[in-house]
């Protein structure tokens, strides 16, 4: 099986609609103290400038950390010596929209800890909500009623972690595949080297979920797109359960980019059919059709939003779970109750890899029946009856 050119255009769909999310997806960044961020712990507990301190606590750290694993981050830190201060990894570009383009590393801010400064006007990342915001020099933010902060938010496209990471599962996909594909050119047929493990997975998709749902006549049709959502989310939650604080399929803003393709494909790959069942379904009253159209129109964007809700939820809460057992052996101070917490977190491991797979086979295989909906044939031979 020869894999279609299309998949690389659904590649670069799914980099670009993510990318265009980037500005309200969450940010991770380190906590600090500093006269610079003074205002920032405002937008959390009141409004006086009180300076935002790291808990001391083991409670208050884990719980920080785990804050800081389940959201995005302007840099990307492989560690840190909590002792020295010091983080080991790589800023990355930050790229602002604000009255013109801001172009610039993400090491200015120092994690959060400095105010940078790009063409005359300052920003500074808010520790409560994880946001660039245009400042002073004294990186003053200041917050309404609510609490939300009141400063300019700039339209933020910034490789964030999220981004790298989609990039370079976008860049490992293409290089997986079109082995594969060259491997069938080359060997009449016959997968050669990783493509021999990742053949079944493609042949099981097309024979257990394409076929049956979608059927015989389309299905290569959507091949492309299933086979490149299915990998994409698959390797996406894989490297979620990596200790480098990965956290894409777990953010809302990527799932809705992922859930709004399936919904717009469904849309306007739709046959005709799909639509007079929609708004005047065949054989029911009159009377009925009227009540049921506006309840089958609202049924179509529910739909999507099941996709997104699934997959967001299911993989937040995994990350959630699993670090606030892992948590637990630094609070037992028994080697009776942190055995019991590693032994618990091994298994939990194991289970969320299980749950990597089914994720991506549940969204994959919703899209084929969304996909099946839209292009199958009615008979309506009742309406002769």
């Amino acid at each position: 099986m020869v894999l279609s050119r299309k998949s690389l255009t659904i590649i670069a769909s799914l980099f670009i609609s993510a990318l265009s999310f980037a500005g309200i997806a969450q940010h991770e960044e380190h906590a600090a103290s500093s006269p610079t961020q003074e205002a920032h712990a405002e937008a959390a507990h009141s409004d006086s400038h009180d300076t935002h301190a790291e808990p001391t606590d083991v409670r208050g750290k884990i719980k920080a950390h785990i804050n800081h694993h389940v959201l995005d981050s302007h840099d990307f830190t492989l560690f840190s010596d909590e002792e020295t201060g010091m983080h080991f990894g790589f800023p990355l570009p930050v790229i602002l929209v604000d009255e013109g383009f801001h172009v610039f590393s993400s090491s200015k801010f120092h994690h959060g800890k400095e105010v940078a400064e790009s063409n005359g006007k300052y920003y500074a990342i808010n520790h409560h909500d994880g946001k660039i915001y245009r400042t002073d020099a004294q990186g003053t933010i200041t917050n309404d009623a609510k609490g939300h902060p009141t400063n300019v938010h700039p339209l933020d496209l910034s490789i964030t972690k999220s981004v790298l990471t989609i990039l370079f599962t976008a860049l490992l996909m293409f290089w997986i595949f079109t082995s594969l594909a060259k491997s069938y050119a080359k060997n009449n047929g016959i997968a050669t080297g990783i493509g021999r493990f990742f053949e079944p997975l493609v042949v099981f998709i097309r024979d257990e979920i394409a076929i049956p749902n979608i059927g015989q006549k389309y299905h290569r049709k959507y091949m492309g797109y299933l086979l490149t959502i299915f990998f994409f989310i698959l390797f996406l939650n894989l490297f979620g359960l990596t200790p480098l604080g990965i956290n894409v399929t777990g953010n809302i803003a990527i799932t809705f980019a992922l859930a709004i393709l399936t919904f717009l494909i469904t849309t306007f790959t739709a046959k005709k059919d799909y639509w007079m069942h929609m708004f005047w379904m065949p054989g029911v009253p009159k009377p009925m059709r009227i009540i049921l159209a506006p309840i089958e129109l609202l049924g179509a964007f529910i739909k999507p939003f099941s996709l997104m809700i699934r997959l967001y939820a299911n993989i937040f809460a995994g990350h959630i779970v699993l670090m606030s057992i892992i948590g637990l052996i630094f609070i037992f101070k028994s080697w009776i109750g942190s055995s019991l917490s590693f032994g618990l977190a091994f298994v939990l491991s194991i289970l969320e890899i299980l749950v990597a797979f089914l994720q991506a086979y549940i969204f994959t295989m919703l899209s084929a029946l969304y996909f099946g909906s839209a292009v199958e044939e009615h008979h309506h031979d009742e309406a002769h009856h």
